[in-house]
């Protein structure tokens, strides 16, 4: 295909550009955080240390593994979330009949006895093992291990939320979350993805993706809150963190993560937090699946993956609506306020025209 010539010195131009921003702005982002995270762990580490000794169920799963933290996920660069892993689940069943959008319930197993459960006293009446019952023990031995720990002077937990949440050097907010890893299984509520007939994901990574599974974290959910339901406080969260890292593999998809994020949190850090690192990647998915082909991710397009991103982000936020990825019943934006979405909207709009109407834009952002 023949490409005009001053076509082809601008996607130049961009992709200099880009570069340079990647290496000047990104990398330093990138740079900032890997140290934030190794401070902050250490301090995770210990408070968790702590807790095992308490209570030996909750053994800590956060260990490293070539620089990176297994579980640990950067939410922005002062805050971050660790997921701990418990142990058998194996009693009980996995159940997601789409009555909670996002959230699942576990319940024991026909013929099983409680007794059989490392989580006895967690079992509810009806059979359910209870997010929030495992999370409020969770939270009191915390508490107790921030007073304990040998770094208890520089950590706080925060109180007037059911969530474990620290407060490290006054600085940095670490929510730490029970969980259960789903591994083999995939979620009824997720039984359409992949969507047939496009050539991403290619079946092998589909494969992939779905025998590494999700996981259950015991979490406050936006889309149970004011539903007074039973199961509410006995409801996991479903998360996707490992099928998404695993299908942003290849060609410039991380890069382009990696600058969407620098972007955000420069430029869309806006009053109630409309726009999150979450809602970037969310769209960054569904743009591969618009963009199919591997070319389509070479370094040359990434201007163009960059600013497609933000026109979808730009709809989302005038629609308000940002269906989740693998499970569009659930939307992102649910308990976000409209004029945040409307402001965002706007911040969103200026900054996506000064990357399309100026490739030396970069320079300033």
């Amino acid at each position: 295909m023949l490409v005009p010539a001053d076509m082809l010195a601008a996607q130049s131009k961009m992709l200099y550009q880009i570069n340079k921003y990647y290496g000047e702005r990104v990398q330093t982002r990138m740079a900032t955080i890997a140290k934030t995270i190794r401070e902050v762990c250490k301090v995770v580490q210990d408070v968790l240390k702590e807790v095992e000794v308490q209570e030996p169920r909750f053994i800590s799963s956060l260990t490293e593994c070539n620089g990176r933290y297994e579980g640990l996920e950067v939410i922005s660069p002062i805050e971050f979330e660790v997921v701990l892993y418990l142990n058998q689940m194996g009693v009980f069943n996995f159940v997601d009949d789409g009555t909670l959008p996002g959230c699942a319930v576990l319940k024991l197993s026909d013929g099983r006895k409680r007794s059989m459960s490392l989580w006895v006293e967690f079992i509810t009446a009806s059979g359910y093992l209870s997010a929030r019952k495992i999370r409020s023990r969770f939270q009191t031995l915390v508490a107790q291990a921030c007073d304990k720990c040998s770094y208890r002077d520089s950590v706080k937990m925060i109180a007037d939320t059911t969530e474990v949440k620290l407060r490290i050097r006054e600085r940095y907010i670490v929510q730490i979350t029970p969980a259960f890893k789903c591994s083999g299984v995939w979620p009824r509520s997720g039984a359409h993805w992949p969507i047939p007939h496009i050539p991403w994901p290619h079946p092998n990574l589909v494969a992939e993706v779905k025998t590494e599974g999700f996981d259950l974290l015991s979490k406050e959910s936006v889309a149970v809150q004011g539903k007074q339901s039973a199961m509410e406080g006995d409801a996991w969260v479903l998360s996707f963190l490992e099928a998404e890292n695993r299908l942003l593999q290849g060609g410039c998809r991380r890069r382009c993560l990696s600058i969407l994020k620098t972007l955000r949190d420069r430029h869309l850090d806006l009053p109630g937090n409309p726009v999150t690192s979450y809602h970037l990647k969310t769209l960054l998915l569904y743009e591969c699946e618009k963009h199919p082909r591997e070319t389509e991710w070479d370094e040359a397009c990434i201007g163009d993956r960059i600013n497609g991103i933000f026109l979808q982000l730009i709809s989302c936020l005038q629609c308000r609506r940002c269906p989740h990825y693998f499970l569009p019943n659930l939307d992102l934006f649910k308990g976000k306020s409209p004029s945040a979405l409307e402001n965002a909207a706007k911040q969103v709009w200026r900054l996506t025209r000064e990357m399309l109407t100026n490739t030396r834009c970069l320079e300033k952002l």
